[in-house]
């Protein structure tokens, strides 16, 4: 049995969920199309980012700024669902719930930490989603890991402890919430995988996003407070971009391997830290940048391994 496979920061689909013969490979386009998606990616925490400090007014709690995310995003799914009209088969309810309740909590966390601390910062420890998703398949689906898997899991944390600097002056507790966000989208990993096969990717992300709109609308009541017109062009744009990202995901993963198209996922970090930069002033530094590296080779070893071990099966 395999691990999960690994998917982006913001809990999107994985390769596993994309019927492999919808498409015929193209390996540039999907590259093209994964280079939108991490852009698109790494834009919505720069959004997060502003409303969650006061770039744009008064900072908007993290659980505000999700509500906006799944909401305008289930607006934008809704709309393509309505133009496509594909054939929708009875969802797995239990099991969406499960895996949206993991996204949505994960999702806030990652929120919360792109306005506590770098966008590079944060986005890089949020690649450990697959390692933990590796880690929590052991106990919750029975696979077994070996010693390569584990390797790259060891590389990942060592990546994740410089980064986050535990009993240091250096530690923030945005570094934390990212960790927090990582465990979340990692045990969404499981559910997601349970889902992969049974059901088409649009299907996924529309019960998805009704339910995690649901789930946001029901914990937002305790903290809303009154966006300005900004706000609000904000909190749509942070779902509509998401809804966006999602697509080129989905649609990139359908066009090649992804052994071959992962890494390219990767490039997330540096769209986050190219935006930062140019936005909010905020230069990585050398202890950002090795724990990056670290973290995403720990990311990518675990990928590849994924990749061996499907093509020996």
């Amino acid at each position: 049995m395999t691990a999960p496979a690994p998917v982006s920061p913001q809990g999107s689909i994985p390769a596993g969920a994309v019927p492999p013969a919808l498409h015929r490979p193209a390996p540039g386009l999907a590259v093209a199309l994964m280079l939108c998606a991490t852009g698109f990616i790494a834009a919505t925490t720069l959004i997060a980012k502003a409303l969650g400090t006061d770039a744009l007014g008064p900072p908007l709690h993290p659980l505000q700024v999700s509500f906006g995310r799944f909401l305008f995003a289930f607006l934008a799914i809704s709309a393509t669902v309505a133009a496509l009209r594909p054939r929708l088969t009875r969802p797995d309810v239990k099991t969406h719930i499960a895996r949206t309740l993991c996204g949505w909590a994960g999702v806030s966390l990652m929120f919360a930490a792109a306005a506590a601390i770098p966008l590079s910062d944060a986005t890089a420890i949020s690649f450990l989603n697959p390692v933990f998703g590796m880690i929590l398949a052991i106990p919750l689906l029975g696979e077994r890991v070996g010693k390569w898997r584990w390797l790259a899991a060891l590389i990942a944390m060592v990546g994740a402890v410089i980064l986050i600097r535990p009993g240091t002056e250096a530690m923030q507790p945005g570094a934390l919430l990212a960790l927090g966000a990582a465990l979340g989208l990692g045990l969404e990993l499981i559910f997601i995988k349970r889902l992969s096969g049974r059901e088409r990717p649009l299907q996924i992300l529309f019960v998805n996003n009704f339910i995690g709109l649901v789930i946001a609308g029901c914990a937002v009541i305790w903290v809303w407070q009154a966006p300005t017109p900004a706000q609000w062009a904000g909190l749509a744009a942070i779902g509509l971009v998401m809804a966006c990202a999602q697509g080129f995901f989905v649609n990139a993963m359908a066009r090649a391997d992804a052994s071959f198209i992962t890494p390219f996922s990767y490039l997330t970090l540096v769209f986050a830290t190219l935006y930062d930069a140019a936005l909010f002033g905020v230069i990585p530094t050398p202890f950002s940048l090795v724990g990056a590296a670290t973290i995403i080779a720990g990311a990518a070893l675990l990928a590849w391994r994924e990749a061996v071990n499907r093509r020996s099966a």
